[in-house]
């Protein structure tokens, strides 16, 4: 499902129009950005959390050929299911 289908079936279910549902999401998925970016936990209980953590420094193979790469160290996002999200899917 791609952005435009997300906010389209949101809009549907909710009764909002498009405009409302598109600028809620957008609102939302800066809030979490900015969160993450600060260090900050989001958690939604039942659906998941996001965090970061940091991913040290590694070297890696470069598929099809001989050659190695390093890939820098860095923060990355995490996400881990919730319960219920992950009952739900498991019993579609």
């Amino acid at each position: 499902m791609k952005k435009a289908e997300f906010i389209q079936a949101v809009a549907e279910k909710s009764g909002l129009s498009k405009k409302d549902v598109q600028k809620v999401i957008d609102t939302a998925l800066e809030v979490i950005t900015q969160a993450l970016k600060n260090g900050e936990e989001v958690s939604f209980i039942g659906f998941g959390a996001f965090t970061t953590s940091m991913r040290a420094q590694r070297e890696a193979k470069v598929p099809g050929t001989e050659r190695t790469v390093t890939i820098p160290a860095g923060r990355v996002v995490k996400f881990k299911v919730g319960k219920k999200l992950k009952e739900a899917v498991a019993s579609s």
